[in-house]
């Protein structure tokens, strides 16, 4: 069986959302690559490693969902900020399909 590319469930989770009319953004945190010196950019001050992929807010809600492919782990960073954004009153789901998007009451 053929494995779905993570950013094609990106895409998926984020047009299921679209079409659920929920408020929502696609959080890139990837530096930016710096062609003159051939280096990434650092990250701004305050940047957070770790930080979801999509970020949704439902009913007050701050709620990060990590997108993984079936044999994806989630990084270090990752798992720390899953951690504390639950300890501040937050959600922290990892969707490897819409259907953990669903399960999740999004």
């Amino acid at each position: 069986m053929a494995r779905t590319p993570e950013g094609e469930i990106v895409n998926a989770v984020c047009e299921y959302l679209a079409l659920k009319k929920r408020f929502f953004y696609r959080n890139n945190n990837t530096p930016i690559f710096d062609r003159g010196k051939g280096i990434f950019r650092a990250m701004p001050k305050y940047s957070r490693h770790g930080a979801p992929d999509i970020i949704v807010v439902k009913d007050g809600k701050y709620i990060g969902i990590e997108v993984k492919t079936d044999s994806g782990k989630l990084s270090e960073h990752q798992l720390t900020f899953g951690r504390e954004l639950m300890a501040a009153g937050g959600e922290f789901v990892v969707a490897r399909s819409i259907d953990d998007v669903v399960r999740a009451g999004l």
